[in-house]
């Protein structure tokens, strides 16, 4: 069967600039019209300055890896995320990303990644036993999956059990996402030494949000010793810039550890999430992984041979096309510059959109269709610059490969257990704010297989 998921309709033509920015604040997916899916560039002014949609890989290409120093992160971006994420890897600029970046990456080699492995398995396991004892009523399995994402980043990063400190980071997560994490007016057109409206709240969430964060550190640090496994926090406190010798400082550390339980957790659940509804709505896809997982098990009780999930991986690689966590990438020009046949002025921004790219009638055939079978071995290539779940160049994704190893392991394990099925027809429609979330929770039935 040929599946084409629910997705909200572009933008119509003619935008104003203020309904253009109210789009951007309600649902970012929306801000666009149908016209973007299918030229290469879309350019129009925003309140002085140009936005232009770049949807060409050779301009991708250019501005995210040739030329990528002349492209700094928004206003927005910083004053948005700077709250929750202080001046991590994915914050910071210029010498101190290298800086962080130089430090970070020993610990997200595919070869430190094996060693937290074990972290993603237990969780996974509790997890399916705790939804077995849940019964064949309906639940919010997008609910489950968010809890057990961050109950492996808990245990990848401190190797703790997040039962005590779980419910509370998700409660300040999804509290500041729905009130601050939305880019606003003031947020877009003040210098970013200026406050705006909600800088003073953000600043008011970062203290609290600190404090939780230093509190399940010490925790952490305190049981150092008690022959507890070892887990991303060892790998960042042991870590030292090749080229100067230095560690991260205690305030430096605490927001990478920050970065890593926010973005690691709430993108992979966010991908997690699709995956299931894409699979609940093609009972054919999801019988497919389910025997693939089987075969894949080398005996009763071990785990899915990673290697052989290879149409398994192929359904997370085709759900992040069509529901990339990550939505938009957007970055301000520092110094002129000319894209794509485009003059780009300091200030103007440049907009790689990876829903609307992995979406573009000229990158994709039938692109709004379901169809794992894109990205299986033998396949014809897709273009590096025409798929950018996370991001390319210099500032791809550092915990790309972990993430993908996480996913496709949880989404084994569930499948492998349970046959899924939804308990509503009211179609999932998705939400561009912080990341590509779903606009409501829908109802699933788990059957043991």
């Amino acid at each position: 069967m040929r599946l084409v998921p629910p997705s909200p309709d572009p933008a119509p033509e003619g935008l104003s600039p203020l309904q253009f920015a109210a789009a951007m604040r309600t649902n970012a997916l929306q801000g666009w019209p149908q016209r973007a899916y299918e030229e290469e560039v879309v350019q129009r002014r925003l309140f002085g300055r140009s936005t232009i949609l770049l949807n060409a890989p050779d301009a991708i290409r250019h501005v995210l890896v040739d030329q990528h120093e002349n492209y700094a992160r928004t206003r927005a971006t910083l004053r948005i995320l700077r709250p929750l994420l202080g001046d991590g890897l994915f914050i910071s600029q210029g010498q101190a990303w290298r800086h962080q970046r130089r430090i970070l990456s020993p610990a997200f080699t595919p070869r430190a990644v094996e060693l937290l492995v074990p972290h993603i398995l237990s969780a996974t396991r509790e997890a399916v036993v705790e939804l077995i004892a849940s019964g064949p009523e309906p639940l919010d399995l997008f609910g489950a999956v968010q809890r057990l994402a961050l109950e492996i980043a808990g245990r990848t990063m401190f190797s703790l059990e997040m039962r005590r400190h779980g419910p509370a980071l998700r409660t300040q997560v999804v509290w500041y996402s729905e009130r601050l994490g939305r880019p606003y007016l003031p947020d877009m057109l003040l210098p970013i030494w200026m406050p705006a409206p909600h800088d003073l709240p953000r600043a008011w969430f970062r203290r609290g949000w600190v404090k939780l964060i230093d509190s399940i550190m010490a925790e952490r640090i305190s049981r150092a010793g008690e022959g507890s496994p070892r887990d991303l926090l060892d790998l960042l406190m042991e870590a030292r810039d090749p080229e100067t010798g230095e560690g991260f400082t205690p305030a430096q550390l605490r927001d990478q550890v920050a970065t890593m339980i926010l973005a690691g957790h709430e993108t992979t659940a966010v991908a997690l999430s699709w995956a299931l509804y894409l699979l609940a709505l093609s009972p054919q896809a999801q019988d497919r992984v389910a025997e693939e997982v089987q075969r894949s098990r080398s005996e009763e009780g071990a785990p899915a041979q990673i290697q052989e999930l290879t149409y398994t991986r192929a359904v997370l690689d085709e759900t992040l096309r069509l529901y990339p966590p990550a939505f938009v990438i957007v970055r301000a020009a520092r110094q002129p510059d000319h894209v794509a046949g485009v003059e780009v002025r300091p200030g103007d921004l440049t907009i790689i959109s990876p829903w609307i790219l992995h979406r573009h009638r000229k990158r994709w055939a039938e692109p709004e269709l379901f169809a794992p079978e894109r990205f299986l071995p033998g396949a014809a290539p897709v273009d590096r610059f025409a798929y950018l779940p996370f991001g390319t160049g210099p500032r791809v994704c550092i915990g790309a490969h972990f993430a993908v190893r996480e996913a496709t392991l949880v989404l084994a394990e569930l499948v492998r257990n349970f046959r899924i099925e939804l308990a509503s027809q009211r179609p999932v429609l998705p939400v561009g704010i912080v990341t590509t979330q779903p606009d409501h929770a829908p109802m699933f039935r788990l059957q043991r297989r």
